[in-house]
């Protein structure tokens, strides 16, 4: 379990992220929602240890992230941030070999196990078709598609997607995350990911937290978030909600 117990975050005496309290658990999609600078990203890189919390604390199988060693840390949690570094002059597979770092270090040699942990990320992700093609050539989908597969290499079981569908087309949205949410389904995965899209997220997660000006304004399962007035109170404007043409799920328009 992922737990943030009362944690907090502040930058020269700003306070970007109130206390938050909130247990993330395996098997599940948690979506973090809402406006532009409502405290998303900093939630997600205080769980990633990218930062430290201000306040409060954040525990992992109930230890502090800090009393975790770094390769230690990344074998349990892997965090794809928003604006990923380059992958110039990169075959996709080469990159996706990157997530076995944890376990035999930067410059350690692959090791039997490392090998079969690549290939196994390559056919959990659907890339064998470019894993051998130069990252930079491919698609925004088939892209982002590798850099999870990086992920699935490091063997964590928390996933931190910040958002992963930044710049890319309604299609490779919907690819990127129905490949989390089964993958999420049939690994036991805790993700937990950054969507602007209220249909996407309330469509492909299990839990939505809802972030506005710092604080958490309202958790739950979808359909309980999914309302006018929530989200009214999400986003600042009027929202209609009503059901998928499916009725699998909620969707909203604003108007």
């Amino acid at each position: 379990m992922l737990e943030v117990k009362d944690a907090c975050f502040e930058v020269n005496g700003k306070r970007l992220l109130q206390p938050v309290s909130h247990a993330f658990s395996e098997g599940k999609v948690y979506g973090l929602i809402g406006h532009n600078g409502s405290g998303k990203s900093t939630l997600i890189k205080l769980l990633a240890q990218q930062q430290p919390a201000s306040r409060g604390q954040i525990l992992l199988d109930g230890k502090p992230l800090e009393s975790w060693g770094q390769r230690e840390f990344a074998r349990r949690v892997a965090y794809l941030p928003q604006h990923l570094p380059s992958a110039e002059n990169l075959i996709g597979r080469e990159l996706i070999g990157f997530g076995r770092y944890p376990w035999h270090g930067l410059l350690g040699r692959q090791s039997s196990t490392d090998k079969a942990a690549i290939e196994r990320a390559i056919e959990l992700s659907h890339t064998e078709a470019f894993a051998d093609r130069l990252v930079d050539t491919l698609s925004g989908g088939e892209r982002q598609r590798v850099w999870l597969a990086m992920l699935l290499a490091q063997e964590s079981r928390f996933l931190l997607l910040d958002e992963p569908l930044a710049a890319l087309d309604i299609a490779h949205q919907m690819e990127v995350l129905s490949l989390i949410r089964k993958l999420c389904d049939e690994l036991r995965l805790c993700v937990i990911i950054v969507l602007h899209d209220i249909n996407m997220a309330s469509r492909y997660c299990d839990e939505l937290l809802a972030l506005h000006s710092g604080r958490v304004l309202a958790h739950g399962s979808p359909e309980r978030i999914m309302t006018g007035s929530t989200l009214e109170a999400i986003y600042g404007l009027p929202m209609q909600v009503m059901p998928h043409p499916s009725g699998s799920h909620r969707i909203a328009v604003a108007h």
